[in-house]
C-alpha cells in the first residue's frame, strides 16, 4: 500500500450490507480511512438517486463497488458506467467490482469496469453462506423449513469473510490490479446439505422442500414481494443455479494464500450466536 492511497479514503458501497459492512470493519480496524455508501449514511448514497454520487467521491482514492439489487436487474450496466466514469473523473484510480459467478448480465459490468481508466479487480463471487442469516433465508430456517426452486445442483457456497478479506486485499495492496477472482468456498453442497448441515449445527429440525418456479414465485408474489425482486429470485435460482458454477475456484488461494472457510465453519460458528435459535 503506497503512502499516497493511505492519505486517501476507501468508498465501500453497500456499506452496510454482508459483504460491505465486514470491509469496513476491516479498514476501520487497520485505521486506513473509509467511507460507508448507503442510503442511511451520513453522507447518503443511492444507485437510483445520481445526484448522491458525487458528494461520497469527494476525496476518494478507491471504491469497492457493490451493485444494488445485482448486477443481473436491467440498467445495472447503465448505471454502473456513469458511476464509474464518475469515479474517474473525480480522482478514484481503483475499482474492485463484487459480480456475480455465473451470471451473463454482470459481464457487461465488469467490462465497463475494466476500461474505465483505474485499476481494477472482478471478484466473481458464488452463493454467500450468509444468505442463510443474514438475508431472505433466514426466516424460513427460523421456521424450520426453507421451501426453493432448486434441487440436486451443487454450490460452492463463500463466505462473506473471505469476500471481505479478498476485496480489503485488493482495495489496499499492489499486485491484485487486473485479476478476476472467482470466490468461492472449498466444496460443493446442494441447497439440501447446507440445510442438513444448519439442522445438524443447532441441533433444531430444519427441513428442505423443493418447488416449482411457478410455485416459488407465486408465493413470494402473495406475501408481497415487488415483481422485479420475485423475476431476480426467480432468475438466481433457477438460470445461475442450472449447473454451470458446480466447480471450484481459486480466488481465495490467489488472492490471500490460503484456504476458503467451509461451509460447516461458517453453519457452526454461526449457530453459536443464537441467530438461528436452538431445539
Amino acid at each position: 500500500m503506497t503512502n499516497t492511497r493511505e492519505q486517501k479514503t476507501i468508498l465501500a458501497l453497500g456499506g452496510t450490507g454482508k459483504t460491505g459492512r465486514r470491509i469496513v470493519e476491516r479498514l476501520q480496524g487497520s485505521e486506513v480511512p473509509v467511507r460507508i455508501g448507503s442510503r442511511s449514511a451520513r453522507q447518503p448514497f443511492d444507485w437510483a438517486d445520481r445526484r448522491t454520487w458525487a458528494p461520497v467521491l469527494r476525496d476518494v482514492g478507491a471504491v469497492y463497488v457493490s451493485y444494488y439489487p445485482d448486477l443481473a436487474a436491467p440498467g445495472a450496466p447503465e448505471t454502473v458506467g456513469a458511476f464509474t466514469e464518475l469515479a474517474v473523473a473525480s480522482g478514484v484510480s481503483r475499482l474492485v467490482l463484487l459480480s456475480g459467478r455465473g451470471e451473463e448480465e454482470a459481464r457487461a459490468s465488469e467490462k465497463v469496469v475494466q476500461s474505465s481508466g483505474a485499476e481494477w479487480t472482478i471478484l466473481r463471487s458464488s452463493w454467500f453462506s450468509q444468505n442463510f442469516s443474514e438475508d431472505y433465508l433466514l426466516e424460513p430456517v427460523l421456521g424450520g423449513e426453507v421451501v426453493l426452486p432448486v434441487g440436486d445442483v451443487p454450490e460452492p457456497f463463500v463466505d462473506a469473510d473471505d469476500i471481505a478479506d479478498v476485496a480489503v486485499a485488493a482495495l489496499t495492496e499492489d499486485g491484485h490490479s487486473g485479476q478476476v477472482y472467482e470466490l468461492t468456498g472449498p466444496r460443493l453442497l446442494t441447497f439440501a446439505e447446507a440445510v442438513a448441515e444448519i439442522s445438524a449445527a443447532t441441533g433444531r429440525s430444519i427441513g428442505f422442500v423443493q418447488v416449482s418456479p411457478e410455485d416459488y414465485a407465486n408465493a413470494l408474489a402473495g406475501v408481497g414481494v415487488p415483481p422485479e425482486v420475485v423475476q431476480l429470485l426467480t432468475y438466481l435460482f433457477t438460470t445461475v443455479l442450472d449447473g454451470r458454477n458446480a466447480h471450484l475456484g481459486d480466488g481465495v488461494q490467489r488472492a490471500l494464500g490460503r484456504a476458503p472457510r467451509d461451509f460447516a465453519a461458517y453453519a457452526a460458528g454461526t449457530a453459536a450466536t443464537g441467530v438461528w435459535g436452538k431445539e
